[in-house]
């Protein structure tokens, strides 16, 4: 492999595994700190790649349809919070499962009927569709770049405002210990509406960036799902800096598997959770058991 192929293949793994931080960082959210096993949250990847194809084909502006995914669906976050995920705190996993499940069903239900069940495309402008030359005869795509950077820009902003503000004060009292968080008096039930509505819009967003790469397809965000709670159990549950790691591992490991051991790419991934797992348990950054 050349110097130019591999500077591809690296940037291309580290564009996906930014993506996929984005799905598994508000999978973890939700997972690690409001203790709900959402497995709805592959659909919402899906949804979010439905509704910006569809407000870029409406409004013929991409960043409108960028946008206006990732704030619909938060505002879908807050309702489900709302009516139906609150009740689930404190629940038996079996009860989160089932109406997870139920979600799926609902939603794709819903996708089906407004937008049907063809495959769509995402239009790009005409600023994104070019190449940068990385040799004589090499050329890396714009677009690819620019989802890099945006899902870095997202992830700085993730843990600053875990680190540095009130917010993520709570969330991460909230994720060491739910029950004295709330004796204290710490807002904390408050705050879960929030983090899963950003844990939503984010798997949102993630399909919305990702929709003129890999087009826009039912059942796109099943292998995200599965993906994202490997993320999730990689890095530690409910440690988004593990939740990072693990992304990028994953990227680096899967986009590489497919160049160098095609036939071994599928199973790449899982064997390199089940080794972290044996040598740590709880994850690369979870916190240890005593």
């Amino acid at each position: 492999m050349d110097i130019g192929t591999f500077a591809i293949q690296l940037l291309n793994a580290v564009q996906y595994g930014l993506v996929l931080f984005l799905v598994a960082s508000g999978l973890t959210l939700v997972f690690g700190i409001l203790g709900v096993i959402n497995l709805a949250h592959g659909v919402f990847y899906m949804l979010g790649a439905y509704l910006a194809w569809w407000l870029t084909v409406a409004t013929g502006n991409f960043a409108v349809g960028i946008l206006g995914a990732f704030a619909i669906s938060f505002v879908v976050g807050l309702a489900l919070e709302s009516v139906f995920i609150r009740r689930l705190y404190g629940r038996d996993h079996l009860s989160q499962v089932l109406l997870s499940f139920g979600l799926i069903l609902v939603v794709d239900e819903l996708r089906q009927m407004l937008f049907g069940r063809d495959v769509q495309s995402v239009p790009l402008p005409e600023w994104l569709s070019g190449s940068l030359p990385l040799t004589d005869v090499l050329n890396y795509p714009v677009y690819r770049l620019v989802v890099s950077l945006l899902c870095l820009a997202v992830a700085v902003a993730i843990f600053m405002v875990i680190r540095r503000t009130r917010i993520g004060m709570v969330v991460r009292a909230g994720a060491e210990n739910r029950e004295m968080t709330r004796a204290l008096g710490i807002p904390f039930d408050s705050v879960n509406r929030y983090v899963f509505a950003v844990g939503i819009a984010l798997a949102a967003l993630a399909g919305a960036v990702i929709a003129p790469i890999s087009t826009v397809f039912p059942g796109m965000g099943d292998g995200m799902l599965i993906l994202s709670f490997v993320v999730v159990v990689l890095g530690g549950i409910g440690s988004v800096p593990g939740a990072a790691i693990g992304a990028l591992l994953i990227g680096l490991i899967d986009t590489f598997g497919k160049v160098f051991m095609p036939e071994l790419a599928g199973i790449l991934v899982y064997v390199l959770m089940a080794v972290v797992l044996v040598v740590r348990p709880t994850g690369i950054l979870g916190k240890r058991e005593v």
